[in-house]
């Protein structure tokens, strides 16, 4: 399935070669209904179509957000872009986003395994976290469906995969990816993302704007006791619950 009729050359003076070989990965494409319609490179599914194209945005294809909180102090770990990186480069963002490929299994849509498997993929990738905890520690929350372009040539448009996450980990990041990393508060991200000399990638402010900081609240909220060690998984029933008033009040 042809994804755009844009075309460009990746340069290696002017762009990182292992994020050029990295954009030869496969990407899943979607409908609006997030049902997989084929596959495009991730080059070609982050391209902006020029002029006069049939098309104004750039493929649908699917993604995932990873938020990891370490169990006892409730921090969110972030990670800054690394400036090699061809779309957002330097930005601060949630601690893992990517997207499944056509390989690995991570087509596989029942419980969104292979979204999971993705998740633990790349958090191995980008921050050399051992995937050495099971799948269904992640706790999937929710999806959206979002556009933002990057700059004149490249965008993001994904439906991307809400996943939250409980781990102390070992963290050993790939500088090729990651740039810094911070572990922050609810009240210390709030005051993060006022600071005029830093920037952030637009998927995450969405998700901080739009349920971040209330789920983060349900899930501290979730433990009997505050020495209590928190599970991501404990927010399901609660998101779960939100959900169903939601339609319940869209039906009135």
């Amino acid at each position: 399935m042809a994804t755009t009729t844009h075309t460009i050359t990746l340069d290696p003076a002017k762009y990182d070669q292992e994020q050029i070989h990295l954009m030869e990965e496969r990407l899943i494409l979607l409908d609006n209904d997030d049902r997989n319609i084929g596959e495009g490179s991730k080059k070609d599914c982050h391209l902006i179509p020029p002029p006069g194209s049939a098309e104004s945005r750039s493929p649908l294809h699917r993604a995932f957000s990873v938020f990891l909180f370490h169990p006892e102090t409730g921090k969110l770990l972030l990670q800054r872009r690394a400036d090699e990186k061809i779309t957002f480069p330097g930005m601060w963002t949630n601690t893992c986003c990517s997207h499944p490929l056509t390989s690995f299994g991570e087509m596989d849509e029942d419980g969104q395994i292979g979204v999971r498997r993705a998740g633990a993929r790349k958090l191995t990738h980008e921050l050399g976290i051992p995937a050495d905890y099971p799948l269904d520690d992640f706790a999937y929350l929710t999806r959206i469906h979002y556009y933002a372009p990057s700059d004149e040539i490249w965008a993001e448009h994904e439906i991307d995969y809400i996943l939250f996450l409980t781990l102390d980990p070992k963290i050993d990041v790939n500088l090729n990816e990651v740039s810094g990393t911070k572990w922050l508060s609810k009240t210390e991200l709030e005051e993060f993302f006022r600071d005029p000399e830093s920037t952030f990638t637009p998927w995450f402010r969405l998700i901080a704007e739009s349920f971040l900081y209330k789920w983060w609240d349900a899930l501290l909220a979730s433990r009997a006791s505050p020495s209590d060690r928190l599970d991501a998984k404990a927010l399901i029933p609660e998101v779960e619950k939100a959900k169903a008033e939601m339609a319940e009040i869209i039906r009135m």
